[in-house]
């Protein structure tokens, strides 16, 4: 398979329109479930996502629903998104080829926090009994996430040595037709001159102004870590070789995060648990 991946509001999903646009088949559905009515706006070329976005292996391939199976030999020209924690357990059977879009981190921070505001509003005028507030929400801290999983796909690739190609949000928007040539060279299939013409630079929703959030975000972290953060992005923006140095560097800087790292975790799983007891009580029946 040809398998799109990154962090949520890195491009993934402007990466399946590309390659459909291509000529790959994808795996997923435009808009799954009623994004189309409440997601739209985050994503108006669609999504493109599937079960499969959280990894191929024995919990998703067979389908557990349909009890259909995906060979790999069947799927070579198939694309399909697979998030960065789902890349990781993938099996290595099923991966053919990886593009891999990275966004800056300031911008991923605003973008998200947009994506998790349309959500809210969404679910706010779904609502049927105005009455129950809604259940508590379940996100990581953005900053935190960012580095996580950016920093475990270079790990994975490291280790696993499959195919990839990392390409930078804003080469796409800034300059389609050098990008995308290189991307659909090294794919050796697609048509790219279709994929070019999909590119809509006009649909990028967070512009250079950093938001007030993002400022805040940046003030508490050090400036070696908020070097290297802009350095990995730069580094795929020019396509320079990752060498043992800059490996060390992020080697370093996971181990100067470790302490946040652990301590958004646990406030993850914090919330989690809140989720689980504030629905568990709004199930219970009421008593006269």
């Amino acid at each position: 398979m040809i398998i799109v991946t990154g962090t949520k509001r890195s491009g993934t999903s402007m990466w399946m329109q590309l390659l459909t646009a291509a000529g790959f088949p994808p795996i997923g559905d435009a808009f799954p479930r009623n994004w189309e009515t409440t997601l739209k706006d985050a994503n108006p070329g669609g999504f493109w996502e599937s079960e499969l976005r959280r990894g191929i292996y024995y919990e998703t391939n067979p389908d557990p629903k349909t009890g259909t199976y995906l060979f790999p030999e069947q799927t070579e020209r198939h694309a399909v998104k697979v998030f960065i924690p789902g890349l990781l357990k993938t099996d290595r059977a099923f991966i053919g080829k990886v593009v891999a879009t990275i966004r800056p981190w300031r911008q991923y921070v605003s973008s998200v926090n947009r994506l998790y505001a349309i959500e809210i509003e969404a679910k706010e005028a779904a609502r049927k009994d105005t009455s129950k507030p809604l259940p508590p929400p379940v996100v990581m801290s953005p900053v935190v996430e960012w580095w996580v999983e950016n920093f475990s796909l270079i790990s994975d690739i490291v280790t696993r040595r499959y195919p990839f190609y990392m390409v930078a949000y804003d080469s796409v928007l800034n300059a389609p037709e050098e990008t995308l040539r290189a991307v659909f060279r090294w794919l050796g299939a697609g048509d790219a001159e279709a994929a070019i013409r999909k590119v809509e630079p006009e649909l990028r929703t967070q512009d250079r102004e950093t938001p007030t959030e993002v400022r805040e975000q940046e003030e508490q972290l050090e400036a070696e870590v908020i070097e290297v953060f802009d350095a990995l992005y730069e580094l795929v923006v020019k396509q320079t070789p990752l060498d043992q140095a800059f490996i060390d560097r992020l080697n370093e800087t996971n181990e100067l995060l470790g302490p946040r790292i652990e301590e958004a975790v646990k406030k993850v799983a914090a919330a989690r648990l809140e989720r689980k007891r504030f629905l568990e009580e709004r199930r219970k029946p009421a008593i006269d």
